[in-house]
């Protein structure tokens, strides 16, 4: 068992996802969108979570010692709704140990060190270890299923999250607004990014709907077909 998991990003004409570059295209759409997907848990990686999150106090070099070398899991306290973090190697520091008003959970690899999950209690953040070089995330969505009660799950960023929860064959659900607006930049993120098995491509979608916004976005909500 696992949640029902939503990509839901905002991207320009396009697909790239630069923060700041969205940003000057619109902002408030992106949310009120996220809200009509109804209540769920948000999802962002490092990059991202550095980027947006007022909770981080820095971001640095993993901490040093034994490394976990196990599965871990580690419920600070239960909620309807998490704000989750997928930090490999556990770079990221925190000075509170909530956002956007849901507890932070952090999901870290094995790598990680015992005295980087110490900090993680001693702060009353939850979370997942697991994967001995590179997080498991079916593994992990099944633990934030059982242990964390997760039933719905969005991600909110970045590219290559949504691109390793595509791969893992996770994602049941695709949210895009496209902005009216085009980067064009040279190496910028796309919406989904660093997938590098070529048997994966093409992921077939099924339609569900089509809004257009009368700032100019058009909200496409797609259905993942994993039966082909």
């Amino acid at each position: 068992m696992k949640p029902y998991i939503i990509s839901h990003m905002m991207i320009s004409v396009d697909g790239r996802i630069d923060c700041p570059m969205v940003g000057q295209l619109s902002t408030d759409e992106y949310y009120v969108a996220l809200e009509k997907l109804g209540p769920c848990s948000k999802l962002s990686g490092r990059v991202t979570t550095a980027l947006e999150c007022t909770a981080v106090k820095e971001e640095t070099t993993p901490e040093t010692g034994n490394a976990v070398g196990r599965e871990s899991v580690h419920v600070a306290r239960q909620s309807d709704e998490y704000t989750i973090v997928v930090d490999t190697h556990g770079k990221l520091r925190w000075q509170a140990d909530e956002a956007d008003g849901h507890p932070i959970l952090c999901i870290v690899s094995e790598q990680v060190s015992e005295t980087y999950l110490e900090t993680l209690r001693s702060q009353g953040i939850s979370w997942i270890a697991n994967g001995k070089e590179r997080i498991d995330l079916p593994k992990a969505m099944e633990v934030l299923y059982e242990h964390f009660g997760v039933r719905r799950l969005a991600i909110v960023g970045g590219g290559h999250i949504c691109g390793g929860f595509l791969e893992a064959g996770l994602i049941d659900e695709v949210s895009i607004m496209v902005a009216p607006g085009i980067d064009g930049r040279e190496g910028q993120t796309a919406v989904f990014d660093g997938i590098t098995r070529q048997e994966c491509n093409p992921f077939r979608l099924k339609l569900e709907s089509v809004e257009q916004w009368d700032s100019g976005i058009v909200w496409l909500r797609y259905k993942t077909r994993k039966d082909e």
